[in-house]
């Protein structure tokens, strides 16, 4: 059953913040490959991920982190892994969690996620999600 609320038929949004702006351009522009839409000194750097906009708050210091700021849906998690470790990027291994060689977490519901940092520190995830593709499949 689809949702009629307020918001249920709105674009999201997706907040971060960073500190270092030209660091932050030249990952999320030339590492991750997003779009950048806007440049709003001393406020935001405004990318598209694929339809949403991302807005990365400027700011002097970072707020502590409490997990994951940003997360990508991806078809095939392997794959994706693969082109952000060719492209430098690092993954994430957390205590408590069982990961697999490539640092992919595979979650009781089938979910599969892993997680890397942007240059500020954010973490940020990659996640496969079977149950919900089918559920929004079966709702359409």
């Amino acid at each position: 059953m689809k949702s009629t609320g307020p918001l249920a038929a709105c674009q999201l949004i997706a907040f971060a913040t960073i500190v270092d702006v030209e660091r932050a351009k030249r990952f999320y522009r030339d590492t991750l490959g997003l779009t950048l839409v806007n440049e709003e000194p001393p406020f935001a750097l405004v990318f598209d991920a694929n339809g949403t906009m991302v807005r990365l708050g400027m700011a002097k210091k970072l707020p502590e982190a409490h997990g994951t700021v940003l997360g990508w849906q991806v078809p095939q998690i392997k794959v994706v892994v693969e082109e952000l470790q060719k492209a430098g990027v690092s993954l994430e291994r957390f205590d408590g969690l069982v990961q697999d060689e490539q640092g992919i977490w595979s979650s009781p519901t089938g979910a599969k996620v892993a997680w890397f940092r942007d240059p500020d520190g954010n973490i940020l995830s990659i996640s496969e999600h079977p149950a919900f593709e089918t559920l929004k499949s079966s709702s359409a």
